[in-house]
């Protein structure tokens, strides 16, 4: 069922509730992605620009093309976030910066995916759960 979007601030970010993903991400350039056969089972997300195509990859088992890459953490905001209201991937991202957690987003049509580095994410979605709970007050 699919929920009407929600744009005032303090009602996306009451309803965030983060979902942390089990598996580690990597970004990686198009000059990286050698191996064609994981492409539908593994690709989040690829994003066009003018340097190229950037993929994102949940990885389930390890892949020579992605040795050395960071490894990411995905958290879903889970608000049905509308693509026109202000202030929720601000707010969030200000309260991760705060902590010193760098933060990629990726907005889709029903919700917003951070990416954290993998080592901090039980932290970050500590942070994003309070934020939540601090505008439920």
């Amino acid at each position: 069922m699919t929920s009407k979007p929600i744009s005032d601030l303090y009602g996306m970010l009451k309803g965030m509730d983060p979902l942390l993903h089990d598996l580690p991400y990597v970004f990686m350039s198009e000059d990286r992605w050698t191996d064609f056969s994981i492409e539908l089972s593994g690709m989040f997300a690829s994003v066009h620009e003018d340097e190229g195509t950037t993929y994102v990859f949940a990885l389930d088992q390890e892949w020579e093309m992605a040795a050395g890459l960071p490894r990411f953490a995905r958290i879903t905001l889970q608000v049905h976030s509308d693509l026109e209201g202000v202030g929720l991937t601000a707010a969030a991202s200000t309260a991760l910066a705060g902590a010193g957690i760098a933060c990629n987003v990726i907005a889709a049509f029903h919700h917003d995916h951070l990416f954290v580095p993998w080592d901090r994410r039980d932290e970050a979605v500590r942070i994003l759960s309070a934020l939540a709970n601090d505008a439920d007050r």
